[in-house]
């Protein structure tokens, strides 16, 4: 159990939601930082990367796979300077950027439906189990038929992410790991897609995963973005609390003026939530609705995100604080059950701490 010392003590409530977890096994190793536009002001790490006795202890600069982290972090990020380059790119139609997509019922289909979950396309489909490689999925993904009429409602869709980093590395002109490690390059601490063999140590594992027959460690959880060599719109980053942290200082900064990352009139057009009916997705980013996994002390300018190893990062501007909470609660199998409940008491907890 460790935590940043002099700032802990208003935290001790979530240090002990945290401990708590690793003790009932919903995770093997949980970090968490918590701060504002410039600073940390608080970081706690608790448990070991396995439930071996053995097993390194989980540390600040434990190394996580960052999950759907990627999408807000990696896919956004670069969508946001492919909107600078060009504003209009992001009502640009499907259609206009790729000619495999047609059909009546996805012509009008936007980059915007992408980046807001309403393009049609379903939620997930195990397309690894019959594709390999860019050239394959895109021919997967531009074919499928759509799960409802775009626009009309928001459903979560990884694919629309995976064909919205294709679509990026057409428009900027180089692979997504590539045109991340620009957006990395101002971070603090390791971020990454396929890291080194040398930072294996560091690495939480994930799942003993029976589609590749071992345990997973420093290798993407994602099926699909495994089969797209690690690196993809929707999947692949691994990085620290810390590396997340300073990601979301950016974002901070960024609603605050014109920096590195974004334009302030990006930010805020990024993160302003959907007209689409019943939604709370922004473009990319996910809004502050009370069920959520940010909880309900955030304020409703509050934007965020979750991973399905379960990593989240919640991020609010009103308040100028933001939550990186990174676990590997799929170890050593997905079927646990609790991250959603313990996000929602932790984000709580963090806000209730902030208020003293």
């Amino acid at each position: 159990m460790r935590s940043s010392g002099a700032t802990a003590m208003p935290f001790d409530a979530v240090a002990a939601l945290l401990d708590e977890a690793v003790a009932r096994h919903l995770t093997p190793a949980a970090v968490i930082e918590v701060g504002s536009t410039r600073d940390v002001r608080w970081h706690f790490e608790t448990g070991r990367l396995t439930y071996a006795a053995d097993a390194p202890a989980c540390t600040r600069d434990t190394i996580f796979d960052l999950a759907s982290l990627t999408k807000v972090i990696a896919t956004t990020s670069l969508a946001m300077r492919a909107v600078e380059q060009d504003a209009r790119w992001l009502d640009t139609s499907i259609a206009a950027l790729e000619p495999r997509w047609r059909g009546a019922d996805r012509e009008a289909v936007t980059v915007r439906q992408l980046l807001d979950h309403s393009s049609g396309l379903p939620p997930h489909v195990g397309v690894f189990e019959t594709a390999h490689g860019r050239a394959q999925f895109l021919d997967a993904i531009v074919t499928m038929p759509l799960a409802f009429r775009p626009g009309t409602e928001s459903q979560y869709s990884d694919l629309g992410f995976i064909l919205l980093g294709l679509l990026l590395e057409a428009r900027l002109g180089a692979p997504l790991d590539a045109l991340f490690a620009g957006v990395a390059g101002h971070l603090d601490g390791p971020i990454e897609f396929n890291p080194a063999a040398a930072r294996m140590p560091a690495i939480a594992p994930t799942e003993r995963d029976p589609w590749r027959g071992r345990l997973l460690q420093g290798e993407v959880h994602d099926e699909n973005a495994a089969a797209l060599g690690g690196v993809a719109g929707h999947a692949g980053l691994f990085g620290t609390a810390r590396s997340v942290g300073s990601f979301a200082q950016a974002v901070l900064q960024t609603f605050q003026a014109d920096t590195w990352l974004a334009r302030r009139d990006t930010m805020q057009l990024f993160a302003t939530r959907s007209a689409v009916p019943g939604s709370s997705r922004a473009l990319g980013w996910d809004t502050m609705l009370p069920a959520s996994s940010c909880g309900t002390r955030m304020s409703a300018r509050a934007i965020g995100h979750t991973g399905f190893t379960g990593t989240s990062l919640w991020i609010d501007p009103e308040n100028a604080v933001y939550v990186a909470l990174l676990t590997n609660r799929v170890h050593p199998s997905r079927d646990g059950e609790g991250i959603q409940q313990l996000r929602r008491d932790v984000h709580d907890a963090v806000m209730a701490a902030i208020a003293r």
